[in-house]
């Protein structure tokens, strides 16, 4: 098995476990991460999960696709459904990430709402040192998130990153301190799941149709297209989230100075 997925106070966890290759994804362990971003779409449904994390085991995220077993069209395809599975889950999602985040690896990251990294993570687009290319929804992903200058630097020197690089121009919200790391006697992997599972924590006791309004909110204006909201998706989440239970009970646990119990509903 490459890929565990576990479930606790409404955060999930995927983490892959590929170290002998640090953690590179063949076609088995594409398949059972996008069956485990089903199973997470379905636990939400059920009201079991609020939140994802998405991490890898031995103190590396995802260095890219697995090359010893060919990439193909086939795998690019069998991975864009999985990607857009991920991008278009109704909830939060966070990348923890230590070690190599790189190739496919960036496109897991760039598909989550949120990514905190350790600062000896690595990020990069080598694709060029491949011969490979990468869809346009990534290019367009990583501008979005990076800037131009970011952007065109990774796709056209196919040269690495620094986490404090992907901090300064917004890649990564968020780098876990080297101090915490010592004072915890954590591996950078340790480190970075513990800030991330904290993190989705306190998002979790937000309420989730206001989160998933805004995430819908957030996600239509990277698509111009529809950044007018004209399918009004977005105008329907709002009223949806206006009209909740959850407002009320927002209102009640600010008024009375107490932690809300949102429904989602």
């Amino acid at each position: 098995m490459s890929l565990s997925y576990h479930c606790e106070q409404r955060v999930a966890r995927l983490t892959i476990s590929r170290p002998e290759r640090r953690n590179a994804l063949n076609h088995e362990a594409l398949d059972q991460l996008h069956q485990a971003v089903i199973r997470a779409r379905a636990d939400h449904e059920q009201g079991l999960v609020r939140v994802l994390i998405l991490t890898g085991s031995e103190d590396q995220f995802c260095s890219g696709a697995d090359l010893k077993e060919l990439e193909d069209l086939e795998f690019t395809r069998a991975l864009r459904l999985m990607l857009d599975d991920l991008a278009g889950l109704e909830f939060p999602t966070i990348a923890a990430i230590s070690g190599a985040c790189m190739g496919l690896g960036m496109q897991l990251a760039l598909s989550c709402d949120l990514r905190i990294a350790t600062s000896e993570a690595m990020f990069a687009v080598p694709v060029a040192k491949l011969g490979l290319m990468v869809d346009h929804w990534t290019v367009q992903r990583l501008v979005a998130l990076a800037g131009h200058s970011a952007a065109r630097w990774m796709m056209l020197t196919a040269q690495p990153i620094t986490a404090q690089r992907a901090y300064q121009v917004g890649l990564i919200q968020d780098l876990v301190p080297d101090t915490f790391q010592a004072e915890s006697a954590q591996s950078p992997g340790e480190a970075v799941l513990a800030s991330a599972e904290d993190l989705a924590k306190q998002i979790a006791q937000l309420a989730p149709l206001a989160l998933s309004g805004s995430k819908l909110g957030l996600d239509l204006l990277e698509r111009p297209a529809l950044g007018t909201d004209s399918d009004g998706e977005y105008l329907a989440a709002f009223h949806a989230a206006w009209a909740s239970d959850d407002l009320v009970e927002g209102r009640s646990a600010f008024g009375a100075r107490r932690k809300p119990e949102f429904k989602g509903r």
